[in-house]
């Protein structure tokens, strides 16, 4: 599987210096690919290491000072094992989403992001998005969906809205409210 995942990662790669993409090191850093340890819901994700000190930002909210940094010079990216039995190009559409995160000022679904994904559908294809949808994924590539089944349900007093959880820390409806700052419940 691991081997599959690093084939479809230099496949990537190739499209996306084909368009123009350049992929040293000081550009983007040294990029490693493997599959998730831990069983995910999400597809894949990217994580940053080594801080590039030139693009620190101190950013001050009130007394408080907030470090960020815009580029790393390591960067590790885990792809789901589900994701692996998904069709070849929903695969390489997910690589080169975490890729994406690779880049400068890209560590989030910003408006860098979202320049790079546009640019990328539109010359290679893909349907790289913040969200990705399974049940549809799973329908592309001739498989069988399994909806996941949950123990809880919970329901704001306010809005009605529904969240579900399969865990529940002890002190969940002190601790949290809805978006719309209503209580939450459980629904039975």
């Amino acid at each position: 599987m691991q081997q599959k995942l690093q084939q479809l990662y230099n496949k990537s790669l190739i499209e996306l210096q084909s368009i123009g993409f350049n992929f040293n090191k000081e550009n983007i850093g040294e990029i490693n690919i493997q599959i998730s340890k831990r069983n995910n819901k999400r597809y894949g994700c990217c994580k940053q290491e080594q801080p590039d000190e030139k693009y620190k930002i101190i950013k001050k909210v009130g007394r408080k000072k907030y470090v960020k940094y815009e580029k790393f010079n390591k960067h590790t990216i885990e792809i789901s094992k589900w994701v692996m039995d998904l069709d070849e190009k929903i695969i390489k559409n997910t690589i080169i989403h975490e890729i994406i995160h690779c880049f400068p000022y890209c560590n989030n679904h910003g408006e860098q992001f979202k320049k790079y994904a546009k640019y990328i559908n539109s010359k290679l294809g893909y349907n790289i998005s913040r969200l990705g949808n399974k049940k549809k994924d799973f329908e592309t590539s001739n498989l069988e969906y399994k909806k996941v089944e949950y123990k809880y349900t919970i329901k704001c007093k306010k809005c009605g809205k529904q969240f579900h959880r399969n865990r529940l820390q002890r002190n969940f409806f002190s601790k949290y409210r809805c978006m719309c700052g209503g209580k939450l419940e459980n629904v039975v």
